[in-house]
């Protein structure tokens, strides 16, 4: 097939999980095409049958701010007929749903169809707010197809926007790059000395992230284990957090490393992974951690525990809980044969659950489905 993907190409989950499907699907031999105003995130390699197009957006007096959505509505015509696409699969209900449906409508309706797939806060913190509801209902129900990274966002959708799509649930997966192999298992200590124990974050560090909670889940462990924290990304919240790490003379423990690409290398030198959100649609930091081996402690938040079973491959606590979260903490490490039964069995749920032969067909065969119209 000939597959056109846009997505943000920023460093967060929804770009993520697009540039390594269309990387996939490239490897299996489909033609695939990212429409996006920038190279998205991971996407790093050069493929024969992978393509960039650039969206230009009009800088002019007149407008206070540019118009992205009708420059992307633009491109992807452009795209589809020059192309000759057979499908296109944009990521975040808005504005990409929007423009997607605005392309179509452009070359007329039988012309291209295309799929969205919502990620999380394009439902439930965006897509919620009275400026943006109508909108991202029609977009949703103007879609060729819809799908959802988690049962727990299929049912937000469905309970925020009364749409009567059906709403295809297909997980996010792994990418091939996080199944470490058992020597890099090891965890060589990258960062820490005198046998640390490597606490590692991974987000955007927005505020539904909550990553200043673990400034006080590590002023807890601190006194009883010889840990550190891996702060790994940036964004709006990072300069409160160390502002506090400062105050409370914590920073020799917690180190900001800013954004990586290759999470996966810090990954394979840490002991337990971290993830306090106040939100998650599906959690997939969390999910590529466990897939290196790493017990993960997180919150219950939406569709979690649809990934991190609680006491099997880590535990869940209540959001903002950061006694509880240090305790769990606290219970993993002082526990080795604990630990490492937590970390094989996280290690087997990525693999047997979240694995990309499993989850790639999933998306095949939902285009297939939605070109063919059956």
């Amino acid at each position: 097939m000939k597959i056109g993907i846009t997505c943000y190409p920023t460093y967060g989950g929804s770009g993520v999980v697009a540039t390594e499907l269309g990387i996939k699907m490239a490897a299996l031999g489909h033609e695939v095409h990212f429409i996006a105003y920038a190279l998205p995130y991971r996407l790093e390699s050069f493929t024969t049958n992978l393509f960039f197009h650039e969206v230009d957006v009009l800088q002019y007096p007149l407008f206070e701010y540019p118009p992205y959505s009708l420059s992307l509505a633009h491109k992807m015509v452009d795209v589809v007929e020059h192309e000759k696409l057979d499908i296109l699969h944009v990521h975040y209900a808005i504005p990409h749903a929007t423009s997607a449906y605005l392309a179509r409508e452009i070359m007329g309706n039988d012309s291209i169809k295309f799929i969205t797939t919502l990620h999380g806060t394009d439902i439930t913190l965006i897509g919620s707010d009275p400026s943006y509801l109508k909108i991202v209902k029609f977009s949703i129900e103007k879609s060729n197809g819809v799908t959802a990274v988690s049962r727990y966002l299929q049912e937000e959708t469905y309970k925020t926007f009364q749409v009567e799509n059906d709403i295809e649930v297909i997980h996010n997966f792994v990418p091939d790059r996080f199944w470490i192999n058992n020597k890099e298992l090891t965890r060589q200590r990258c960062f820490g000395q005198n046998n640390e124990i490597i606490l590692t974050h991974i987000s955007n560090f927005r505020a539904v992230k909550r990553v200043v909670d673990l400034v006080d889940v590590m002023d807890r462990l601190i006194p009883r284990f010889p840990v550190r924290l891996l702060m790994v990304g940036d964004g709006p919240e990072r300069s409160r957090m160390e502002q506090l790490c400062r105050e409370k003379g914590l920073c020799d423990h917690i180190q900001f490393l800013g954004k990586q690409q290759n999470v996966e290398q810090v990954l394979a030198c840490s002991d337990l992974f971290l993830l306090p959100s106040e939100d998650e649609s599906f959690g997939l930091a969390a999910l590529e951690a466990m897939a290196c081996g790493l017990p993960a402690v997180t919150t219950n938040a939406g569709g979690l525990p649809e990934v991190n079973i609680d006491g099997e491959t880590g535990f869940t606590v209540d959001v903002g809980d950061t006694a509880a979260f240090a305790d769990r903490i606290a219970r993993i490490i002082s526990d080795r044969p604990f630990y490492f039964r937590l970390a094989r069995n996280a290690r087997k749920r990525a693999y047997n659950e979240f694995n990309s032969e499993k989850i790639v067909p999933q998306y095949l065969n939902y285009y297939e489905k939605i070109i063919t119209g059956g």
